[in-house]
């Protein structure tokens, strides 16, 4: 198992049950197939620039491992979901 860091970010419009069933989504993909280390919602940041005419959004971060499979799957539900604007995936070398 190597071990993950996903960060992704939500519509800041989205009603706080929705975002909750988002995250609890990509939550339960993690969990099918490896552990979640540690959820960090940083909430309602303004964006680095203007994504579609959105100026700010709800950020997540997720530590997580996982086999190699997880990752790719996460990927595929993010670019299919209307919920994400952005995300980021990136695997962390042990030294």
């Amino acid at each position: 198992m190597r071990k993950y860091e996903v960060m992704f970010i939500l519509k800041s419009n989205l009603e706080e049950e929705k975002r909750n069933a988002v995250i609890e989504k990509f939550k339960g993909i993690i969990e099918a197939d490896g552990e979640i280390e540690k959820v960090d919602l940083w909430g309602n940041r303004k964006l680095a620039y203007e994504i579609n005419k959105i100026n700010d959004g709800y950020y997540v971060v997720i530590n997580f491992k996982a086999s190699i499979d997880v990752p790719k799957e996460l990927d595929r539900n993010f670019r299919i979901s209307d919920d994400v604007m952005r995300h980021l995936i990136v695997n962390l070398e042990e030294k």
